[in-house]
């Protein structure tokens, strides 16, 4: 029986972009990336369906078979092209359902994931001095010199809503007390939890919470790292906002936890407890099938952790919040993908110092 030949395509999450001198594709499902020389894109143009060498090269006469087995053997080792028969990697077929939102969102998503922070704290302030110096610093506050002026009252800042508001900090020490089992629960409910539903026609019953979320699709979830919390296991655990309860997904957790979670960031290792926050992106790409919805969860992750910071400021805790991520190490000890659903943002919570 006579062997099918090999048959290739090109990998549907394929970017182009100019790098100083070199034309670099990068598939942004799986993070490949490769500089290309013009033929590449000769090949790559031919291989828009499932085809052979054969076609290839009846589609590009002007080059040597050898030289098109080459250029398809080293694209396909990079991830521009799939081979037939070939297993698919996850990530790639995770990627499909990102279909409406790509390429904008799903390059942005890749593309901004497990970045390499600088564990030279120093260094970094010194390179800042030097850039201060050179460049200049930017405006604090935008001015319109010539427009007509309206001077304003006072802001009223008198009241438990002001007093929250004007005393949130960014805390980087903490006492080696726990938090009790009250105050994560209060922090948890007020910032994650669900206090009520409304039924819209066609899209179900949707849950209700503290902060806005676009079309009330909440694609943000929560899993919790509880170091030093009374009445609490250390854990990895899952809250759930509807039954406002914390499910175990993990034993132990450590100092040095957290600090490989928040690279760079060791003033956080000895918080009490730390707030990883995720998104499950189907939820809202359901209702909102364009690229700019990506924008509305991180604002929505956003709105999230500054009513954390408040509350936690409000039962008199030190909170903090970071984006310095270790996205793949946290997503692998979450066991989740990195595509279908995704670590945002990371926030802490510990007991101020004496």
């Amino acid at each position: 029986m006579k062997r099918r030949p090999l048959r290739f395509r090109r990998a549907p999450w394929l970017v182009s972009y100019w790098d100083a001198g070199d034309l670099v594709y990068e598939n942004y499902a799986t993070g490949a990336s490769v500089s290309v020389d013009p033929l590449a894109c000769q090949v790559l143009h031919v291989f828009d369906r499932w085809r052979s060498i054969d076609a290839l090269a009846a589609s590009l006469p002007e080059y040597s078979r050898s030289s098109l087995e080459r250029a398809v053997r080293s694209l396909a080792h990079h991830g521009l092209l799939e081979e037939s028969g070939a297993p698919t990697d996850d990530r790639a077929r995770a990627m499909d359902a990102w279909a409406r939102w790509n390429p904008a969102a799903g390059f942005f998503h890749a593309s901004t994931r497990n970045v390499r922070f600088s564990p030279d704290r120093a260094a970094t302030d010194r390179r800042l001095r030097r850039k201060a110096t050179r460049e200049g610093l930017p405006s604090r506050f935008k001015r319109y010199a010539n427009a007509r002026a309206l001077r304003l009252p006072p802001p009223c800042d008198e009241g438990s809503v002001p007093d929250v508001l004007l005393a949130r900090r960014t805390w980087r020490e903490f006492s080696r007390r726990p938090i009790s089992r009250v105050d994560l629960a209060t922090l948890l409910g007020l910032t994650w939890g669900v206090h009520g539903w409304i039924d819209l026609p066609g899209q179900g019953r949707l849950p209700l919470k503290t902060s806005p979320s676009g079309g009330a699709r909440h694609p943000i979830e929560v899993y919790v790292l509880a170091r030093r919390v009374e009445g609490v296991p250390r854990g990895l655990y899952h809250y759930s906002p509807d039954r406002h309860r914390l499910e175990l997904l993990r034993s132990g957790a450590s100092s040095r936890q957290i600090v490989s979670y928040l690279p760079t960031q060791t003033f956080f290792g000895s918080a009490a407890a730390l707030m990883l926050m995720t998104a499950v992106f189907e939820r809202t790409r359901w209702k909102y099938e364009f690229a700019r919805a990506y924008r509305v969860i991180l604002a929505e992750a956003g709105h999230l952790c500054q009513t954390f910071c408040l509350v936690a400021t409000w039962l008199g805790l030190a909170p903090f919040e970071t984006m310095a991520l270790a996205d793949s190490r946290i997503e692998s000890d979450l066991k989740i993908d990195g595509v279908t659903e995704a670590v945002l943002y990371a926030a802490g919570v510990g007991t101020r110092p004496r």
